[in-house]
């Protein structure tokens, strides 16, 4: 199960919805204030309603907290049962809000709903894909490609091939580093049985997976002038390339048998996505 703080992915949805924002700030869309506070709310909401789904519905056999009670675990999944619809019913709402306040057209309405259906298959049962191996795959879809849309769409109402180039390689991103995490959980989700990506791959496939995605990454990043746009526009996510070198040699080091350094390759596996994003963002608010 992947071990993410709730405020650090509440940060990281935040951040993925400001790049897509910024790319339609760059792209020469007008921006609309009530609108952006409106979809940066949703789109947090619907990130804290897929964590807490998933913690809600965790298999029995796994504790919430250490030394809970029957008792205790009953009652902590039913508050997050509560606040999870209640984010969810606030979805709704803002989504609401946001066609009185514009109107959704169809490319808009689908990537609302998309979210919907993602954090649905993502933690509920029976589907829950967090219990088949798929979980980081839909997480990574999210928070990568799924919430810079809505940002990008609510203020641009079209989708535009910029914003595909950039998604595209960004989720890779997102999807090493959860991969990452599943190196640091992997006693854990052995002794509980969870069907992570990386126990479904086993590690002999998932470390060339993880090498394979970083590089994926920047060879899109690398061919943008095949999309229509100068090197020079994307130039600052090669600022995290040195990064990603070191997350890769750090990951080969452990699976030849070196002595791991969780605390540095998570590190820098989180540096590699959110400071990509964040230059990005910064790039496209700028220019």
């Amino acid at each position: 199960m992947l071990k993410l703080s709730r405020p650090l992915l509440l940060l990281l949805a935040a951040l993925t919805y400001l790049l897509g924002a910024s790319i339609s700030a760059y792209l020469g869309k007008s921006f609309q204030n009530l609108t952006f506070l409106l979809g940066l709310g949703g789109v947090v909401l619907a990130q804290l309603s897929m964590n807490l789904l998933a913690e809600a519905f965790r298999p029995h056999n796994e504790p919430m907290i250490e030394g809970e009670t029957p008792a205790q675990k009953e009652a902590l999944r039913s508050n997050l049962l509560y606040i999870s619809y209640a984010a969810l019913t606030a979805c709704a709402m803002i989504a609401f809000l946001l066609y009185i306040n514009q109107g959704l057209n169809l490319p808009t309405f689908i990537f609302l709903l998309l979210s919907l259906v993602l954090v649905v298959l993502y933690a509920v049962p029976p589907l829950r894909l967090l219990d088949r191996g798929f979980g980081e795959l839909a997480l990574a879809a999210h928070m990568a490609y799924v919430i810079p849309s809505i940002g990008f769409l609510l203020q641009a109402k079209e989708n535009h091939r910029l914003l595909i180039m950039i998604a595209i390689p960004l989720t890779a991103l997102t999807l090493a580093y959860f991969l990452i995490l599943n190196f640091t959980s992997f006693p854990s989700d052995q002794k509980y049985q969870r069907a992570t990506l990386l126990r479904r791959l086993g590690w002999e496939s998932a470390v060339p997976l993880h090498h394979s995605l970083i590089i994926f990454a920047y060879v899109i990043f690398i061919c943008s002038p095949i999309f229509g746009y100068s090197f020079l526009l994307i130039w600052p996510a090669f600022l995290t390339l040195p990064f990603a070198i070191l997350q890769m040699l750090l990951l080969r080091h452990i699976s030849l048998g070196g002595k791991p350094n969780w605390t540095l390759l998570t590190t820098t596996a989180l540096a590699v996505f959110g400071l990509t994003a964040y230059f990005l963002t910064l790039t496209f608010w700028l220019r």
